[in-house]
This record gives structure tokens, sequence and C-alpha cells, in this order.
């Protein structure tokens, strides 16, 4: 701001005053004098213009009429977005083999249509969101949901994302069937969440719980939870959500557009018709 008062003042005075700063011999000027004081004021003049714009655009903008930038930032957004949507969709097509190798699949595991969901069974808009996807399950049989369980919030996190995952070598309907049962009941307290140094261990224990409920064959559970499969998806879900710049849940990629945070029932299910 002080450097464009400090032009503007240069540019009156260069508009009021310029013309003293060419000698003139005699009472008729030269054609090149002439042309000199015409090119200064020319200079004069787009300086005053320039600076009267940035000084009175921010002032414009913000008090004059807003709505000009709220309307601007929603087109960066939506610009920013189909950038987005543009590399997802180049990488799920290449890819989505990868992708689902070793994840835990909620519905239909041939249908044609595909929603990879990046979840954390610790996180409240999940849950939100788990809720919308069942109504959408409950009423199309030709959508699969491919569960990328994101860890975030350590200890809270870590057992139920490996359980799911663990939950799928014997059978995608009993990883479902864990998958809703963590998102439907609380596997943690906050009694439990009084001791940090033991939180891990009760929060594993109330996970083992949870599988032992829907069937699943727990001690095989615990094997499977330390091994490669686990490992090698847990990787995949860090790497994905480094590539598409996934920094909390919940996440969806809907076909092939992605939408961060928790959408409702009816946005998920225009993605899906597009």
């Amino acid at each position: 701001m002080t450097w464009t008062i400090l032009v503007l003042v240069i540019g009156i005075a260069l508009f009021l005053f310029g013309g003293m700063l060419i000698k003139q011999d005699g009472k008729k000027p030269e054609p090149a004098t002439i042309i000199v004081k015409k090119l200064i004021s020319l200079i004069s003049i787009i300086l005053i213009a320039g600076c009267v714009c940035r000084l009175y655009t921010p002032y414009y903008l913000t008090k004059t009429n807003p709505s000009i930038l709220q309307e601007m930032v929603s087109a960066m957004q939506e610009q920013q977005q189909a950038e987005k949507n543009k590399a997802v969709r180049s990488y799920v097509r290449s890819n989505i083999g990868e992708m689902m190798a070793d994840a835990p699949v909620w519905g239909n595991e041939n249908a044609k249509k595909t929603i990879f969901l990046w979840s954390d069974y610790s996180c409240p808009y999940c849950r939100r969101v788990h809720n919308e996807l069942a109504r959408v399950m409950a009423e199309r049989d030709d959508v699969r949901i491919v569960l990328k369980n994101f860890s975030i919030h350590g200890e809270l996190s870590d057992a139920p994302a490996k359980a799911v995952i663990a939950a799928k070598i014997q059978g995608n309907d009993k990883a479902s069937a864990l998958d809703r049962k963590l998102m439907e009941k609380e596997y943690y307290t906050a009694e439990d969440r009084k001791d940090p140094s033991k939180l891990g261990e009760k929060v594993h224990k109330n996970v083992m719980a949870l599988a032992a409920e829907v069937g699943l064959d727990t001690a095989q559970l615990e094997r499977d939870m330390r091994g490669p499969v686990v490992a090698r998806e847990m990787k995949n879900v860090r790497d994905l959500a480094q590539r598409f710049e996934i920094s909390g849940t919940p996440y969806l990629i809907i076909g092939e557009q992605a939408f961060p945070g928790a959408i409702p029932y009816e946005q998920i299910m225009n993605a899906l018709d597009k």
C-alpha cells in the first residue's frame, strides 16, 4: 500500500510538472520536445490510473461488492476440484485392480459402480456418511464400496482398521459385518482414555470382542492383523491418500469424482448416476 501511494504521488507530480523537466529553446518547441512531453504525460496517466485501480479495488471487493470475492473463491475451488477429479479419473482407470486388491468390499464384489471410501472408525463424520451409504446400499445392487481404512487417530484407529482389513481374509461378508458393528457401536469409552499407556490395549480388546460377535475366528484374525496383507493394504491406503491429497476423513471417490467430507445420500446417488 505504501509503495502504491508513493507511485501515485510520483505520477501526479509528473503529470503536473513533468513538462518543466524538458528544456525548451525558443518560443516554439521542437517536435522532439513535444513528443517527450506527451510521453511523460502518458506515463503519468498510466501510473495514476494503475494506482487508483490498485487502491480502489480492495475497497470495492470488501465494502461495495464483497459477493464478487465469494464468487471468485467458489470458481477457484471448482477449478481445483475439476483438476483433482481429472487426476483421480486417470489414476483409477489405470489402477483400480491394485486399489481393490487387499481392501474389504461392502456389497457385490462384481458390481458395475464403485465407491472408494477413506474412513476412520473414530471419526464422527465417517459414521454420518456410513449411514448415508447404508441407505444407498439398501436401494442399489449395482454398487460396491471399497473400504480404505485410513488410520489417522493413532491407537484409536489402528486396531479397528487392521481388524477389518484382516477380516476380509475370512470373507468380505465378515469384513462388512465388522465394519458395520464398529460404526454402529462405541468400541472405546471415556474410561478407556483415562490411561493413555493402556489405550491401545483396551481398544484392541474391545475390537476383538466385536469381531467375535459377528462370527470371526479371532485367533486367526489376530494372526492376520500382523500379516503381510494388512501391512500391504495399510501402506496402499496411505500412499493413495498422499497421491489424492487426502488429509482427513471421510473422503469418497464415486465413479471418477472425488468428494471430501460427509456428503449426503442425494449427492451420492447423483454421482452414481452420472
